[in-house]
């Protein structure tokens, strides 16, 4: 499945079921830019498993703000619409995937 950009409006029907990996960030963040290729390629490799989501801090401040996000990027791990993990600045692959598998 395709990476889904949610916005405040759809964020809460994004997250609701099974594993979600959200990541908060903006684009003119440079972590951000760093872990976008890294995204997309764990997107593949977790097919079946977790889905991505990807929300834009500057255009969905809502949905930054209930979440508590003051640093970017920050990753937050959703099961069931529950938060399970959380973590803040550039992870490698392998890092995202453990998380991802530990809640699987």
């Amino acid at each position: 499945m395709a990476i889904i950009h949610a916005t405040d409006q759809n964020f809460d029907e994004n997250i609701k079921e099974g594993l979600v990996l959200v990541d908060f960030w903006a684009p003119w963040c440079g972590p951000c830019k760093m872990i976008a290729p890294v995204l997309e390629e764990l997107n593949g490799e977790i097919e079946g498993k977790a889905n991505i989501v990807k929300v834009d801090v500057d255009d969905n401040q809502e949905t930054a703000g209930k979440y508590g996000i003051m640093s970017i990027p920050t990753l937050v791990l959703f099961k069931d619409g529950e938060i399970v993990d959380k973590v803040v600045g550039f992870k490698p692959k392998e890092a995202l995937a453990e998380l991802i598998a530990k809640h699987a």
